[in-house]
């Protein structure tokens, strides 16, 4: 499958430049009356000539200078150009995003649109080497002044669907889209979020969102109930999840029921972030067929592989595929959280609870308790290099759904705790090597068929010794 879909994104990138490339036109947005100026308003501008461009499938660029836009939105076959020396600055004003029909955080409902989005479209390139700033500090104390009215209340769950936040660049149902080249800067919610599309890809891309602040849930690049995407060369500061698998949430994700498959992640660098490739907590729609690979990672990363869910979310996963991650100050290389954040994980209404949103309804609906648990099986991780962690490998899900079926192999790990698997069934590790401190070992409980953990290496040197 990851020869399949390299053969399909390299064929895809080479027809789409060359039908970009044969007879289209070169539309510059100053010549529409855009300023680039920093100041004044170029949204309408800016969209023009992105509608004019649509038109015979024209290239639209801009001469240097900062561009404060709200929303715009491009049409198929169109190329959006962004030299360096260009910055797309976005306005600090709900009223510039337009409320549409989307998803967020695994829930259908009505959103702010993002600064750049390809809304069902196909046939679209977003490349260069300018920026494409959020000026997110707005919208991050807009999240954490509700948060202040809302946890002591009980309402952690509501907050991050009641604070309406724009994405940075939103591809929905749309395909044959490339994002390559841009940095993406100070998001003030997720930054691409690929939801509903498909053969997309994400190529050379520069995310900092911890400038001036760390902002809350500035996701990296989610991927969405999609299918057949190529995230490479991305380099990533966030204060999330950095490079994320969702499939939809509870009770709507249920009900949605889209997968996201045959999606491949590689050679990237992920600087801050919960980690650097998660799975979850939205699965309800599951994954499968996903391969991630050749991903560095720094102390300010939490986990180097994170499957996280909750027993109201159902689905899971299944033929996932995570090796050569190099590791150095992460906390835990190997994390499988299946009750992930009760608080936000958990909606339930206050008492005398009246006038509610919509999607309150959709976020407390109850799901059936065999429908809610997730399963995850078949799951290979291997070629991991970790020095500086605290927990090695950190694996619970639940009695009556337990991991099946993973492997563990040729891992290295210098921690300050061995870890647990638990809830775990048909396991197998080898080539095992932990460097812990006198009398650290893997711990095990509701666990069955756990082969090779008698082989795990455990050493205070170089020499190492075998478990007794």
């Amino acid at each position: 499958m990851r020869a399949q879909l390299l053969s399909w994104a390299f064929v895809f990138v080479s027809i789409l430049c060359a039908a970009n490339g044969a007879d289209a036109s070169t539309l510059v947005v100053n010549d529409y009356g855009a300023h680039g100026d920093g100041t004044t308003l170029d949204t309408v501008a800016i969209q023009h000539a992105l509608d004019r461009a649509a038109v015979h499938h024209d290239t639209v660029t801009f001469r240097s200078g900062t561009y404060l836009t709200g929303a715009i939105f491009i049409r198929s076959g169109t190329h959006l150009l962004l030299p360096s020396g260009v910055t797309l600055r976005g306005v600090q004003d709900l009223s510039g995003y337009p409320m549409m029909p989307t998803r967020v955080a695994g829930i259908e409902m009505a959103w702010p649109a993002a600064l750049v989005n390809i809304y069902g479209q196909h046939n679209v390139e977003i490349t260069g080497g300018g920026s494409i700033d959020g000026d997110g500090s707005f919208w991050w104390k807009s999240y954490w002044d509700l948060r202040r009215k809302y946890d002591g209340k009980g309402l952690r769950w509501a907050a991050d669907y009641d604070a309406k936040r724009p994405r940075l660049i939103q591809i929905y149902d749309s395909h044959d889209v490339v994002l390559r080249g841009p940095t993406l800067l100070r998001s003030g919610f997720w930054t691409v979020h690929i939801c509903y599309s498909s053969r997309i890809t994400i190529d050379n891309i520069t995310i900092r969102n911890n400038i001036g602040g760390r902002g809350p849930s500035t996701d990296g690049v989610d991927i969405d109930s999609s299918q057949q995407v190529l995230v490479e060369h991305a380099d990533i500061d966030v204060n999330d999840d950095a490079l994320c698998l969702k499939a939809g949430r509870d009770a709507d994700g249920l009900r949605v029921n889209r997968p996201t498959e045959h999606i491949v992640i590689r050679d990237s660098i992920i600087r801050r972030g919960a980690a650097a490739v998660t799975f979850g907590s939205e699965t309800s729609g599951g994954f499968h067929d996903i391969e991630a690979y050749n991903l560095t990672a720094g102390s300010g990363v939490g986990a180097g592989v994170l499957i996280k869910s909750a027993r109201v979310r159902g689905g899971g996963g299944s033929g996932l595929r995570i090796h050569d991650l190099h590791l150095d100050g992460v906390a835990i290389p190997i994390e499988v959280n299946l009750n992930w954040n009760p608080n936000y994980s958990y909606a339930k209404l206050p008492p005398g609870a009246h006038d509610i949103p919509s999607y309150w309804s959709k976020l407390t609906e109850q799901v059936p308790p065999i429908e809610g648990l997730p399963h995850f099986s078949d799951v290979h991780i291997w070629n991991i290099d970790a020095k500086g962690a605290k927990t090695a490998i950190a694996i619970a899900a639940y009695p009556n759904a337990k991991s099946k079926n993973f492997r563990l192999d040729h891992l290295r790990i210098a921690t300050a705790k061995a870890g647990y698997i638990d809830n775990a069934d048909d396991f197998s590790l080898s080539r095992v090597t932990l460097q812990v401190p006198p009398g650290e070992r893997i711990t095990t409980e509701d666990s069955t068929n756990i082969r090779g953990l008698d082989d795990v290496v455990y050493s205070q040197s170089a020499g190492g010794h075998r478990a007794q």
